[in-house]
């Protein structure tokens, strides 16, 4: 296993807070984390305040490698990011198995978990044996209505709820599906690190030079542009209004770059950084969300929501039901399902964007209940009880064997 170098471990041990820095938290992710910076990267660096926080990513495949490893490195928000690395072409058993155990090496390195926290139900098939204190299912998308979803994702995700202490869902309409799995699911829906959008409201900002040139009106779109995403809506619209500009930013994952509608106002920007995102939001006139109404988005609730309406922009969205639920009475948010319907209502929200004032105060007023840094400490709470409920078990039991 690749060893974490000594510097970087005092430098991560400098990060945390000193109440529970020796409690270990491994995030199994099916999401790299250099991908998007999205809900695990938000809720991982602020529990690697008061956590050692492992976030275990998905294998990488490499030719010549003489035996499995660990890549470790520590990111600046103080989370340790390990990525296995595994012989290209290995059998699925051999690979069942050197993930195993190289989480066993990460374990005796570090000491068994206090919490073993799961975006995936896929790899609980090799750390199922972890000893942990905690098992949290936090369980964002509904993944087995994703594009090549794996064929026993589902009864994985079984085994991780009857196995789970905890199961946090990324929206409402999920949590009314999963609440009957589990007797301790709580909904925690996409919050927002305001004052970071809040950049984009600044009357005074350098343009970035790729967007610069792309003349106004302009439509703006962030995000991983993959099944989920309208792309035969997009352009529709586009065709229908030559004259305004659409601006897209993100990854093209699952599906294929020649799927892309190809127009002389949509440009594709490619994927931005975290830090980036408010200085392209700050350029655009309205922010759309043209996602496609089928089953990879029945449940999802876009974290871009309240960012775009931090960032000051008004929102068009199709009518993706935790959109609906939790802004669609709100004055700054436009709701469209047809082409025709989500180019009216990108003319209303550029009425809006003129006079900012008419609706801003009421999206400032939702935004204020509204942070990362609230929902985390809420999780948090509810891992206490059951790691508390877990150590008065072990003081009856030591108890009981006098």
């Amino acid at each position: 296993m690749i060893l974490f170098p000594e510097r970087q471990r005092e430098l991560a041990k400098a990060k945390r807070t000193p109440a529970n820095r020796d409690q270990l938290l491994i995030c199994f992710s099916h999401l790299r984390w250099d991908f998007v910076f999205q809900r695990p990267q938000h809720l991982m660096t602020r529990f690697a305040r008061h956590y050692r926080v492992v976030f275990f990513e998905e294998p990488v495949e490499r030719d010549g490698l003489a035996a499995p490893a660990l890549e470790r490195r520590l990111t600046s928000g103080g989370v340790e990011v390990a990525t296995p690395l595994l012989s290209r072409g290995m059998a699925p058993e051999d690979r069942l198995a050197a993930l195993s155990g190289l989480v066993d090496a990460l374990v005796a390195e570090e000491g068994q978990p206090a919490i073993a926290w799961y975006y995936t139900p896929m790899m609980l098939a090799f750390s199922a044996h972890l000893d942990a204190a905690c098992v949290v299912y936090d369980c964002m998308d509904e993944l087995a209505n994703f594009r090549f979803a794996p064929a026993d994702l589902l009864s994985l995700e079984q085994k991780l709820f009857d196995r789970a202490d905890v199961v946090f869902t990324g929206g409402y309409s999920l949590y009314e599906v999963k609440r009957q799995r589990h007797g301790n699911v709580h909904p925690f829906p996409s919050s927002v690190d305001r004052a970071h959008f809040m950049k984009a409201r600044a009357a005074h900002r350098e343009e970035p030079a790729d967007q610069a040139p792309i003349p106004g009106p302009r439509f703006g779109f962030y995000g991983v542009i993959d099944e989920r995403f309208d792309i035969a809506l997009l352009g529709a619209v586009a065709e229908a209004r030559p004259e305004w500009s659409f601006v897209m930013l993100g990854p093209v994952v699952k599906i294929s770059e020649d799927e892309l509608p190809r127009r002389a106002n949509i440009h594709y920007l490619g994927s931005k950084t975290y830090e980036e995102l408010p200085a392209y939001l700050g350029g655009w006139d309205v922010a759309i969300m043209p996602f496609a109404m089928n089953a990879a988005t029945r449940f999802i609730s876009p974290t871009k929501t309240p960012e775009y309406l931090a960032g000051g922009k008004p929102v068009v969205s199709t009518p993706i039901t935790d959109v609906k639920r939790h802004y669609g009475d709100i004055v700054g948010v436009r709701i469209a399902r047809t082409a025709e319907q989500f180019v009216a209502a990108c003319e209303a929200a550029l009425v809006l964007a003129s006079e900012p004032e008419a609706w801003l105060p009421e999206v400032d007023l939702l935004m204020s209940s509204q942070s990362w840094d609230t929902t985390q400490a809420r999780m948090d709470g509810l891992i206490a009880r059951v790691l508390d409920e877990a150590a008065d078990r072990r003081v009856e039991s030591r108890a009981m064997a006098l």
